[in-house]
């Protein structure tokens, strides 16, 4: 697989969202998932990245536990302000998440740290200013800002450079392309696509929601779009995907990756998560796969944005996705 940059950061160019492994999707088996992580590593993907909120802290125990004899063997990426009380971004909360997430990584630096959410009640030059600090004692390579939006990268800027954005991106989540693809571009920094693969429906694999656990974030916060009526609605675009991935010769969560990984000038890397060894050989196979032109402008006409039903959160949680506030300013 080729490399990408994150600023200083040489990584995959297809990394590995690890939150599926302990939070999320349903019970995840931890031996399952220390066999996900050896065999990423395995495959050339040297970008891992978790969260002081996913498994409540489970997530980078895990990680921890498993690879830390591999540790000079990939880039790792957490994040801080955000854990199962809600958003906080005040300084003393982030320099507790800290420490507490080096000690359950079984490590020194954390190479990418991103502030998960900005908290409405904290400047968020505040919060950056904090995570500054971190960089200056070591603790920390790079700073990352996860789900703001344009104004808020800018006010970031102001007090650190910011290496990467991580915000969903999709053929059906297009948010980033209302500004931030621009931003980013224009100051050098990556953007990070999570959930690059529509939390599984542009797999294919996801054409039917009644047999999810009731813990699944596609019953809860991220619902709207797997409604049964909007899933169907939606679900009328998968055949025609099909048969868009067959004629390219590759699978349709390839497809997908694909599409995105072609995006503003090739500078994204994204972070597919999954819990099944199979399904993260075929995601990492997409590392390479170059598509034709027509395909990307039949793409973009199959998935347009007033083509897809039901919002990407529940009302509540868009509140906080600041993202999505910009692209209705």
């Amino acid at each position: 697989m080729h490399t990408r940059h994150i600023a200083s950061l040489k990584v995959s160019a297809i990394g590995l969202g690890c939150m599926n492994l302990s939070h999320g999707y349903g019970r995840a088996d931890p031996d399952t998932a220390a066999t996900v992580l050896h065999r990423a590593l395995d495959l050339g993907c040297t970008f891992l990245d978790t969260a002081t909120l996913y498994g409540g802290g489970e997530n980078e125990a895990l990680i921890g536990r498993t690879l830390s004899a591999h540790r000079n063997a990939f880039t790792l990426a957490s994040k801080c302000g955000m854990d199962a009380g809600g958003i906080d971004g005040r300084p003393a909360t982030l320099v507790r998440q800290i420490d507490r997430s080096l000690a359950r990584l079984r490590t020194d630096v954390i190479d990418l740290y991103y502030l998960h959410r900005a908290d409405p009640g904290v400047p968020i030059e505040e919060s950056v200013g904090t995570m500054a600090r971190m960089v200056e004692a070591g603790k920390v390579r790079e700073i990352g800002l996860s789900e703001v939006n344009v104004r808020q990268l800018e006010a970031a800027r102001r007090e650190h450079p910011i290496a990467a954005v991580q915000s969903e991106y999709s053929l059906w989540s297009r948010t980033p392309e209302h500004g931030m693809l621009d931003a980013c571009r224009d100051h050098g920094v990556t953007l990070v696509p999570f959930s690059p693969l529509g939390r599984q429906f542009l797999t294919g694999r996801a054409r039917d929601t009644d047999q999810l656990p009731a813990d699944d974030l596609r019953c809860t916060i991220a619902r709207p779009r797997f409604e049964p009526e909007a899933f169907a609605a939606n679900g009328k675009l998968l055949d025609p995907f099909a048969k868009l991935a067959e004629r390219e010769g590759c699978t349709m969560a390839q497809l997908a990756l694909a599409w995105l990984l072609a995006r503003s000038d090739r500078s994204l890397v994204p972070i597919p998560g999954t819990k099944h060894v199979d399904w993260l050989e075929e995601n990492l196979a997409a590392g390479d796969l170059v598509l034709a032109e027509q395909t990307h402008r039949q793409l973009d006409t199959l998935f347009d944005e007033a083509s897809i039903t039901g919002t990407r959160y529940t009302s509540d949680r868009m509140r906080d996705s600041d993202a999505e506030r910009d692209r209705a300013s």
